[in-house]
């Protein structure tokens, strides 16, 4: 990837805040731009170059519903450009629930005394990663209180434990990390146990408001946890995630916090976030928050089709926070990952296996798409989209700044949607009933036809036919 300095604001400096409120407030209010210089905006997204913050706001700012519907057809586009038609899946294991933190907005705050405290003991994980890998599951992300028992050394040997697990022919190969920020020798010893994306997510960008929502323990030094992912960087953990919470502030202020972010670790580091999030306020336990700035569905449709158009080579994560209607509409407009299956109940995964209810109440917050992962996996081949569960990149060392020297030229969906299509078909033969194996083959021949080079196309048959034969995490 070619760094173009022109882009970024260079006034960055290396561990050092960068969120400039009035900057932010300025771009939304005073961003105004006739049509054509928004579809020019969206014209340079389509042509894979990443926007600026103005013309970020440009596309925010653009309220006539002809152009946010050009906007949502845009960013639709651009997906089918550069992802293909991929889904990455993944499901999250929460570790433990023990935290400091007071978050106005979640279940798990310290002076909740309705929630059962658990962290889960060696045997209870690797009875939740079975259950995990029984269902077909290869992505995890591991979620962590805010707690000192929560240290880099218990996330690096719970991470090394569940890699350890294997369950008939499942497996864990990619372990991702959600967990409070850490100082630079803490993400050294996490980066050495193998993870993948370490996830910290600012809730929120304006300052007064984070501090209004963050009332005790380390998650109140707003700069500490805006710098985290800096620190990771000097730690050499070059995939990041980065993540608001809509529904604390204006979604506009959070969509430029969210790409400022973006614009400075590229300006220091040279590779922004590897994915971002942006999860909605659901219910919680004892949630107390101010409600005027809920997002409704159409603003969080908008929202996300503006963040495809303003990150083209960034993945994008949406939640089960949302419903599976939300879920389906909004894979259109540039959503590239989803979790399947998900549970966040503390040792849920083997205790749904063995039959029993979730209780909301003893969660950090509401999921509201409860399907299985079959049930998801077979709603997005019908959709014809290819669900993957690949981790070739990593396997191969391409991360970081290496993996956006792959992805900026086409590299995604030239390679990682025939990789999509080998993992499917393991889990096609693996775990899928009868139906739902003869559906995904169908979807299979017909994504290979669609491939333009038949050399790649006869490579791709030849590893599906070794898949059929028993042979696993084979990849181009």
């Amino acid at each position: 990837m070619i760094f173009r300095p022109e882009i970024y604001a260079i006034k960055d400096l290396r561990m050092k805040p960068f969120i400039d409120q009035a900057e932010i407030h300025d771009l939304i209010h005073h961003t105004r731009a006739p049509k054509e210089r928004v579809r020019e905006v969206i014209a340079k997204s389509l042509s894979k170059h990443r926007l600026t913050m103005e013309e970020t706001a440009v596309l925010i700012n653009a309220g006539d519903p002809g152009l946010i519907a050009e906007i949502k057809e845009g960013a639709h586009r651009l997906k089918e450009e550069v992802y293909g038609q991929r889904i990455v899946l993944f499901a999250p294991l929460y570790i433990g629930n023990l935290c400091t933190n007071n978050c106005a907005y979640c279940g798990y705050k310290a002076d909740n005394l309705k929630i059962k405290r658990v962290t889960l003991s060696g045997e209870e994980l690797i009875e939740q990663v079975k259950a995990l890998e029984d269902a077909g599951q290869k992505r995890l992300i591991l979620v962590y209180g805010e707690h000192p028992t929560y240290n880099a050394r218990f996330i690096a040997d719970t991470t090394q434990l569940v890699y350890s697990v294997k369950s008939g022919p499942g497996e864990i190969r990619r372990v991702n990390i959600n967990a409070a920020p850490l100082d630079i020798d803490g993400f050294r010893i996490v980066k050495d146990a193998g993870i993948g994306t370490y996830q910290i997510f600012q809730e929120t960008y304006h300052e007064e408001t984070y501090r209004k929502v963050h009332r005790g323990g380390l998650k109140q030094d707003f700069n500490w946890r805006l710098t985290a992912l800096d620190r990771a960087q000097e730690a050499s953990i070059d995939d990041v995630g980065i993540g608001a919470l809509f529904g604390l502030y204006d979604w506009r202020f959070e969509v430029l916090g969210l790409v400022r972010h973006t614009n400075h670790l590229e300006a220091v580091y040279h590779v922004g976030p590897h994915t971002i999030s942006f999860p909605r306020i659901q219910y919680a336990s004892q949630l107390d928050i101010d409600k005027s700035y809920l997002v409704s569905d159409d603003e969080f449709t908008r929202l996300v089709s503006i963040l495809r158009l303003a990150v083209p080579y960034t993945g994008l994560i949406l939640t089960a926070r949302e419903p599976a209607n939300i879920r389906n509409e909004i894979l259109r407009y540039g959503v590239s990952q989803i979790d399947g299956g998900t549970n966040i109940e503390m040792g849920g995964y083997a205790k749904k296996k063995n039959g029993a209810q979730q209780d909301i109440d003893l969660e950090q917050f509401q999921i509201n798409d409860n399907r299985s992962l079959h049930e998801i996996t077979l709603d997005l081949i019908e959709h014809e989209y290819i669900p993957s569960f690949c981790t070739a990149c990593y396997r191969l060392g391409r991360t970081g700044e290496h993996f956006m020297e792959f992805s900026v030229p086409g590299f995604i969906k030239r390679y990682c949607q025939p990789n999509a299509i080998l993992t499917l078909a393991e889990y096609l033969e693996d775990y899928a009933p009868p139906e739902t194996r003869e559906k995904g083959y169908q979807l299979i021949r017909k994504k290979i036809q669609e491939l333009p080079d038949d050399l790649f196309q006869e490579k791709l048959k030849q590893r599906l036919q070794q898949i059929k034969e028993g042979k696993r995490d084979l990849y181009l």
